[in-house]
């Protein structure tokens, strides 16, 4: 199942010296293929991650597990459709 995690955060020095340790941890969870994508905006302070998890409570866990999880606020949506160009087959190009 997918999930998609929207995360709000406040950063200050001490969220800045933990994000080399966070992107440790989400690097991780993208080579194990439990996350597909992950997006910050600086500007409004959001997070976008979307996870394979078996359920809502997993997909905290996983989350849970970050060096910047005292810094958020969150939500998490089961994924009905998720769908993008690389899911798709590449545009044939005739010579």
């Amino acid at each position: 199942m997918k999930y998609q995690a929207i995360i709000h955060f406040e950063q200050d020095e001490a969220f800045m010296s933990s994000l080399p340790a966070h992107r440790t941890y989400i690097n991780d969870l993208i080579s194990k293929q439990v996350i597909d994508s992950y997006a910050v905006s600086i500007e409004s302070q959001t997070v976008w991650i979307t996870l394979n998890a078996e359920s809502k409570e997993e997909a905290d866990a996983y989350l849970a597990k970050s060096p910047l999880y005292r810094y958020w606020t969150y939500v998490i949506e089961e994924l009905i459709v998720y769908d993008g160009q690389i899911f798709r087959m590449p545009a044939l190009q005739y010579n």
